[in-house]
């Protein structure tokens, strides 16, 4: 056994005594053997489990006397305090579950056309809403410890994200003297100002979650503790400082500022330290940059006597061996603090000679590029923090003072610790029935004759997406009779079996072609690289079309079959990655239509090569027809109501903001049609508006799978028109990418498809009903009500189908 493992289960263990009051030995040995390992535990001579003798060494040297043992009850008993409710620690702290509402919405007029501004809420204030309810996520204390602490860490990744992409937007619109207003009535400038207020509030709220919350809980469940430098002992401090002198001391780098030396280059999302400093014989104060290095680990591990998992901040130490870096100066402050830059750079493609070099242009800029906030510590001192507001051109509203530790993306590396008694249960994604141990038998059928058989409906992280979509194109690529594989790329992860297919497949001298779309915001780089990686293996690989992003999720195989060139399709809502497919929900079809394998060989024309009027039999594309085709199936529900039937829409997206359109469901609902929209992002729709969207419902589920697919129901009179695919209802979707979606055409999946969205409608745990002014309540089951977690059902509902 490691030499430390029994005192870190020894203090694990204190501290869960500790926090419970009394714990049975029986009930906490099954945690032990999950956690650290079966190892750890022994049989009595009676055949019961007991702890490693060296485990209770440890927890003998390390308990006190408010800690003994209960021979009836086989329990430990923390004496003093035997009765206490120990899920009371945060009663007298504020209330942390009230949820801020960043849209404001506008009185509407009387008798205001369907297209006045005061019928759209805002799209930068609606997607801070979706992050507050990311948020909410780490404050629910229904959810397990660590996936609370991940959602922390996820709301930090989110906002720095929309700051890069839409801060950084609308100040490039600010400097470019655009006024145009926004469909909700605001200017650049005026959005703006909203915008950074209530990001800024969503910053502090979250550092508050962390300090006020999480952080207690931890130390308390957990055994997981981050501390400060000052909080520990001299004999750790020792030991940090010796690590400083001997690992981080020979990789810092300070940079002073002074005539000598210009204000240095400040990396975009990096921590750094602002350090003031003066030298005995002179007025006046000097000032360096030390950048926090990315090549330690950011939580450094200390031994202790205290929690199992004890951590301090890299940064900390820095800050407390800061002067080893300035002999002969003294050191005034030491301020941590984190810089964002405009990621919102666009070029002019239609003049660009070369696209790929045009995009690999754009990232050397970026790296370059505008800073669009400064975080910073709360305690600045104000010389320095005058200093970078003027080298870094900033104005007051661009800062943010932050309470404690910055960076709090940095959690994902503590989240994913091994306690799986904090953690969501592991889900294993199953293998439809129709795929399942066919690759056993010598006279297995392939995938091809299985999709012949008939169509496939996949959904994803339920079911299997390496059993199911990467298995189809492996065996593509290793099947003799395969000659052609074409598929498109937007994300793909960095160790893509995917793409080693694609290579393997051009390597067996099978024509292979790939659109690897260079414009997915901060994948360029990645994708560019596998774009070379294709091509230096013999792969077509085009590189996306001059105004259009490629978003379509689609792959074709051309398969020989006796006399024939027959086609096989996967369409699908997702993209092709085999770690988001584990989180992210998304649907695809696999199939054997010719129909289908006419349009998308049609697609890959147009978009490898001059084809702008193609046509299709079956899918739906955009730019092509999509918005109209969308237009003519919400026009049918419409004449369907005014005819006395039930008009019906049901669709689910990610966001929702294309004005046009929602002027379409607006005329729809005063119609009469019935509409149910689950849009996990934003909308600009405002439902159950009098007058206008009586008949609009609108929900948003968050989980702990990020919801991903695309379906779009038409009831058209009990024979539904229903499509999946990769585009949402926003005008960048319907205008400016090349989106496909696919109707299902088999009852039986469309009756599948039907029970996915009412089981949606239905979730009472997950999901969030909006109101007309743009706030949202989360649902919760009545006393007599049985709880509906909608993704709870859909693993339940796969593992019936795939073992019935």
């Amino acid at each position: 056994m490691t030499e430390n493992i029994p005192q870190q289960i020894a203090v694990w263990l204190i501290n869960r005594i500790k926090n419970k009051g009394v714990l049975k030995q029986a009930a906490v040995i099954p945690q032990i053997e999950s956690t650290f390992g079966e190892e750890y535990s022994e049989l009595t001579t009676k055949g019961n489990k007991t702890l490693h003798p060296d485990i209770k060494q440890s927890f003998r040297n390390l308990k006190d006397d408010s800690i003994s043992w209960n021979v009836g009850k086989q329990a430990w008993i923390l004496n003093e305090n035997e009765d206490q409710d120990h899920s009371s620690a945060y009663k007298n702290k504020e209330d942390l579950q009230a949820l801020p509402c960043a849209v404001e919405a506008q009185e509407v007029p009387n008798k205001a056309p369907l297209d006045h501004p005061s019928l759209f809420l805002n799209r930068e204030l609606g997607w801070l809403d979706f992050n507050w309810r990311v948020l909410h996520q780490a404050m629910d204390r229904r959810m397990p410890l660590l996936e609370r602490l991940r959602f922390i860490a996820i709301t930090t990744s989110n906002l720095d994200e929309f700051v890069q992409k839409r801060v950084g937007g609308l100040k490039r619109q600010q400097a470019a003297g655009v006024f145009d207003l926004s469909p909700d009535g605001r200017t650049p400038d005026v959005q703006i100002e909203l915008v950074q207020k209530e990001a800024s509030k969503m910053l502090q709220k979250i550092s508050k979650v962390w300090n006020l919350l999480l952080k207690q809980e931890l130390e308390n469940e957990a055994s997981i503790a981050i501390s400060s430098y000052d909080d520990l002992t001299s004999d750790q401090r020792e030991t940090l400082n010796e690590y400083f002198d001997d690992h981080i001391y020979p990789t810092l780098t300070p940079l002073a500022v002074d005539p000598g030396h210009p204000f240095p280059f400040i990396s975009n999302l990096s921590l750094s330290l602002a350090v003031k400093l003066k030298r005995p014989d002179r007025d006046g104060f000097n000032f360096a940059r030390v950048k926090i290095p990315t090549n330690q680990p950011r939580w450094l591990p200390i031994e202790s006597d205290t929690h199992a998992f004890h951590y301090v901040p890299t940064e900390e130490i820095i800050r407390q061996n800061i002067h080893k870096l300035f002999p002969g100066m003294t050191v005034k402050s030491s301020c941590v603090f984190r810089i964002t830059r405009n990621a919102d750079l666009r070029r002019n493609e239609e003049e660009a000679e070369d696209l790929l070099a045009m995009i690999s242009e754009e990232l050397r800029e970026r790296r370059f590029a505008e800073v669009v906030r400064l975080e910073i510590e709360k305690n600045v001192d104000p010389k320095v923090l005058k200093l970078l507001k003027t080298e870094l051109n900033l104005t007051d509203k661009d800062i943010v003072y932050i309470d404690g530790l910055l960076e709090l993306s940095d959690f994902f590396d503590i989240s994913d610790k091994n306690l799986p008694n904090l953690r969501f249960k592991k889900w294993n994604p199953v293998v439809p029935k129709a795929l399942y141990h066919e690759g056993e038998a010598e006279d297995r059928k392939n995938i091809f004759d299985i999709i012949k058989s008939e169509d496939l409906l996949v959904h994803h992280p339920y079911e299997s997406f390496s059993g199911s979509v990467r298995r189809l194109i492996e065996e593509a690529a290793d099947d003799p009779d395969v000659l052609a594989i074409k598929q498109t790329l937007y994300r793909t992860s960095d160790d893509s079996p995917i793409v080693k297919a694609l290579i393997r497949a051009a390597e067996k001298g099978k024509q292979v072609a790939v659109l690897v779309e260079v414009k997915a915001r901060f994948d360029e780089a990645s994708n560019i690289e596998w774009g070379k990686k294709l091509e230096n293996a013999g792969v077509h690989v085009a590189y996306g079309l001059v105004g259009l992003k490629t978003h379509a999720k689609v792959a074709l195989i051309v398969r020989r079959e006796g006399d024939e060139h027959v086609t096989y399709c996967h369409i699908g809502t997702g993209n092709y990655h085999i770690h988001t497919a584990e989180i992210y929900t998304d649907l695809g079809l696999l199939t054997n239509d010719p129909d289908l394998g006419y349009d998308v060989t049609n697609l890959f024309h147009f978009l490898t090569g001059y084809a702008p009027d193609q046509q299709y039999r079956k899918l739906l594309v955009a730019p092509n027809k999509l918005r109209e085709s969308f237009y003519e199936l919400i026009e049918n529900e419409m004449k369907i109501a005014k005819n006395g039937g039930n008009g019906r829409i049901i669709a689910k997206m990610n966001a929702l903001d294309d004005v046009d359109l929602i002027q379409k469901l607006y005329a729809a609902s005063r119609k009469g049609v019935k509409i149910d929209l689950i849009v996990r992002g934003h909308s600009r729709l405002r439902p159950q508006l009098e007058g206008y969207s009586e008949n609009i419902r609108i929900i948003s589920i968050i989980g702990r799978f990020l919801e991903h697919d695309r379906i779009y129901y038409f009831g058209n009179a009990s024979n539904a028109n229903i499509f999946i695919g990769s585009g949402d209802w926003r005008s960048r979707n319907l205008n400016k990418r090349v989106e496909a979606l696919v109707p299902i055409m088999q009852e039986t999946l469309k009756k599948r498809i039907s029970r996915i969205l009412n089981e949606a409608l239905s979730d009472n745990r997950l999901a969030w009903d909006m109101h007309a002014d743009g706030t949202y309540t989360l649902r919760y089951p009545d006393k007599e009500e049985t709880t509906n977690n909608f993704q709870q059902e859909m693993m339940a509902d796969s593992r019936n189908r795939a073992f019935s």
